[in-house]
């Protein structure tokens, strides 16, 4: 059990700052897939089965990520395992072909998802000592850092930086966020009986709809991080130095709609908030597809960048309402099953964009807004709680 003396003043801080260093390995993987896709003379449809992998990685710690942390505490799983993230980011930069490739990169999901899973764990966990709201900012920190790997890898390729020196720096930088991070954290460890029933089974429909809700916004998400630069490089036809643009102009509207995020959510409520943030990614996504000219598809990849600040963290913020077993165990359900589509919105992107048009991907991806703003609409646990 925690209590408020245990409490360390800077573990809000500790918290932000392993946001922020996953969120910069993740993008800068995802503002090098451009130059690496190239490198290795890799197809749209090739992309999309590499990036496939990633969400295989991410969906076979899903159960496991849960326990371990309910067993050891979210803070020992930071503590041993945190690194191997950005280690994997190292071995991408270095893998001569493309099978290699994809092996790396379902460790590098694997690694990905267990360190998010205890993050947000570690998260709520802080939120329930201090009585203050943590996750909106904690996520903004991780939509910021993917705005400074945005800028980073702008920079890098522009003065050209080879890939494996941009991803060395990006190792030294989080292996020193993580240093000073990992002893400034809370180390709960939930005592529950042992569950030999299916995860599954233990979770009730409530978490499930939740999960759903999250996978959607997610998978937009994936598709603007993994493709933003490609829809800039292909259908914009933008010149080579503005390609990432594209996905600068989102992280920066999703990093500030989610540092304002709690009053947000508190003014106009949960529901009324999912159902705009659907709307709005939407609306950019169809905006993209129909006028695929440079400043109208930077405006357009704002809007989808501010729908889609706010959808996670008021999903995320809800599991403790509905929760019947462990809270890393319900967190780990409902966060995988958003992360998974995270993960398998750029590989069914790159499949459409191979058969026929990146633009139809888009299409189809702007249908998840609409498709997130009526399932919101339905939950009960929006109804008669914020």
């Amino acid at each position: 059990m925690h209590d408020r003396e245990s409490y360390n003043t800077k573990m809000p801080a500790a918290c932000f700052l392993l946001f922020f260093a996953h969120g910069l390995v993740f993008s800068s993987w995802a503002s090098r897939i451009p130059v690496i896709k190239n490198e290795l003379s890799i197809n749209e449809a090739e992309l999309g089965t590499l990036l496939l992998l990633m969400p295989i990685g991410q969906l076979s710690t899903m159960v496991p990520a849960g326990k371990m942390i309910s067993r050891f505490g979210s803070s020992r799983i930071i503590k041993t395992c945190f690194l191997l993230y950005p280690f994997c980011l190292l071995l991408i930069a270095v893998s001569p072909s493309y099978w290699v490739l994809g092996i790396v990169l379902f460790f590098f999901g694997v690694s990905g998802n267990l360190c998010n899973i205890a993050m947000n764990t570690q998260a709520i966990e802080i939120e329930k000592m201090t009585g203050r709201t943590l996750l909106s900012s904690s996520h903004g920190a991780w939509c910021f850092a993917g705005l400074v790997g945005a800028l980073v890898g702008l920079l890098a390729i522009n003065i050209n930086v080879g890939t494996l020196y941009h991803f060395v720096f990006t190792f030294v930088l989080v292996a020193g966020l993580w240093f000073y991070s990992k002893d400034h954290l809370t180390n709960v460890i939930h005592k529950v009986e042992p569950q030999r029933q299916s995860v599954f089974k233990s979770v009730n429909p409530t978490l499930v709809g939740l999960g759903v809700i999250g996978f959607l916004s997610m998978a937009i998400e994936g598709a603007m991080f993994d493709w933003s630069g490609v829809y800039f490089q292909t259908i914009v036809k933008a010149p080579e130095k503005l390609v990432i643009l594209g996905y600068t102009s989102f992280i920066l509207m999703m990093t500030l709609g989610r540092f304002v995020g709690n009053r947000v959510i508190e003014k106009l409520g949960k529901k009324t908030v999912l159902q705009c943030c659907g709307l709005l990614m939407s609306s950019g996504l169809f905006l993209s597809v129909f006028f695929p000219e440079l400043w109208i598809c930077i405006i357009a990849f704002m809007i989808i960048g501010l729908g889609g600040s706010l959808s996670v963290p008021s999903v995320y913020s809800a599991v403790g309402q509905v929760s019947t077993v462990a809270p890393s165990i319900a967190l780990s359900f409902v966060s995988s099953i958003s992360f998974l589509g995270f993960l398998m919105g750029p590989p069914l992107i790159g499949y459409i964009a191979e058969a026929f048009d990146l633009r139809y991907s888009y299409g189809l991806f702007a249908c998840f807004g609409i498709l997130l703003t009526v399932i919101a609409g339905q939950m009960k646990v929006f109804k008669n709680k914020n």
